[in-house]
């Protein structure tokens, strides 16, 4: 018998109102305010804002409601929610002391594992989140060129180096230049238009697919001939794509290399990592956190990176992520009055609708039938995708199109 969804209470939105009065949005992550999970469907009482708890690719939120996720933390968890192999270690290591004066051990040990497993790995840097990688990488190449000027092309986080956001000076935002991804002709026309070589060449190498090996080559070269600092921003991709990111896929190797997310399966921590010759600068410049060396971060990257030599985590995390691709894709296929689609690799898909207010309602109905989607981009697979969650996610989807079809619903949610 196929494992269904249940609602155990009714919702409540107590948690939303109080998050209003004291968190400017609902919450801290701006992926995560109820604007941005739900758009216009923000306001409705019914669609859950916070959780209590989470198991494998379960969540359950205060009122005692129970979602199969889709977004899995935005990609930051690959195995699964509380996966005892990583909560292990990371009380142990917080049993221990988590940080002190003296880095942990644990910051050798990941950083040698690093190294062995992301091909443009010599050295590394941990930080905390993907965004403070992304400008430490910047900040490295400006050093290492003692130019200024970087190239773009993805998204790199809210730091001022790569926003156009109120508060961000016209001079800082001038200091960069953007690409379309996968085009070729905009990269080498904007390089070509500046009066200097510039600092950097940044890319995050997947975003609606997988970047072009011809795109990512061409970047290469550019590098290679003008001096700049290649970086790839693999913080959704390493450990996703292949356990060694997009480079490992394509044998395009960037000088510098950031990454994070699945890395610590949800646990907070980064890595800046490259070449030798580039990272040796951040001895020249200053890159420093208090908690860079913290060592539940750590203790997590540890028990992912020993996931990855058990069994082929990308490829299981694949499978899981084409198997939830093709339930959702297929039921709204089936379901034309719905108006979106799912499109994308498998690891890391999108919904993408006819209108926002579409991809907004079934975003509403279907966590109304207990499914969490990410409105948009990404759909993320885990380990935690099993055949039982899957079955219940197959189960869940004809309910959650029938009650977006126009007039009169056919079933109940």
């Amino acid at each position: 018998m196929t494992r269904g969804i249940s609602f155990t209470g009714t919702p409540d939105d107590d948690w939303r109102s109080r998050a209003a009065d004291v968190i400017p949005g609902g919450s801290s992550t701006g992926s995560k305010r109820p604007d941005a999970l739900y758009g216009t469907r923000a306001l409705d009482a019914a669609v859950p804002t916070h959780f209590e708890r989470a198991d494998g690719c379960w969540l359950w939120t205060p009122d005692g409601r129970r979602f199969i996720d889709c977004g899995m933390a935005l990609g930051a968890v690959g195995i699964g929610y509380a996966d005892p192999a990583v909560t292990r270690a990371v009380v142990d290591a917080a049993s221990r002391g988590n940080v002190t004066t003296l880095p942990h051990r644990l910051e050798v040990e990941v950083a040698e594992r690093l190294v062995d497993v992301i091909p443009s790995a010599e050295q590394v840097r941990f930080l905390r989140t993907g965004a403070e990688a992304s400008a430490a990488a910047i900040r490295l190449a400006r050093a290492c060129t003692q130019r200024e000027h970087v190239i773009a092309s993805g998204y790199f986080g809210w730091l001022d180096w790569c926003s156009d956001a109120p508060g961000v000076p016209r001079a800082v935002r001038d200091a960069v230049s953007w690409v379309p991804f996968n085009d070729i002709a905009a990269l080498e026309a904007t390089i070509a238009a500046l009066d200097q070589a510039p600092a950097a060449i940044i890319i995050e190498p997947l975003v609606h697919e997988v970047a072009s090996v011809a795109w990512l080559a061409t970047a290469r070269r550019l590098a290679d001939r003008t001096g700049a600092v290649l970086i790839f921003d693999e913080v959704k991709t390493a450990f996703r794509v292949l356990t060694g990111g997009v480079q490992a896929l394509t044998g395009v190797t960037p000088d510098l290399t950031t990454l994070g997310k699945a890395m610590a399966n949800g646990y907070p921590l980064a890595a800046l990592v490259g070449r030798a010759a580039v990272m040796t600068n951040a001895t020249k410049t200053w890159i420093s956190s208090t908690a860079a060396t913290e060592s539940t971060g750590l203790a997590a990257a540890k028990a992912v990176l020993e996931w990855h030599e058990r069994v082929d985590v990308a490829d299981r995390m694949a499978i899981a992520g084409g198997m939830m691709q093709e339930i959702i894709g297929t039921a709204l296929t089936e379901a034309p009055w719905v108006g979106v689609r799912a499109e994308g690799p498998p690891m890391m898909w999108r919904l993408v609708g006819d209108s926002p207010e579409q991809l907004d309602a079934l975003v509403a109905a279907a966590v109304r039938g207990g499914v969490l989607l990410k409105r948009g981009a990404y759909q993320f697979g885990a380990l935690a995708h099993d055949e039982p969650s899957l079955d219940a996610l197959a189960g869940a989807m004809p309910g959650i199109t029938q009650a977006l079809l126009p007039g009169p619903r056919r079933m109940e949610d």
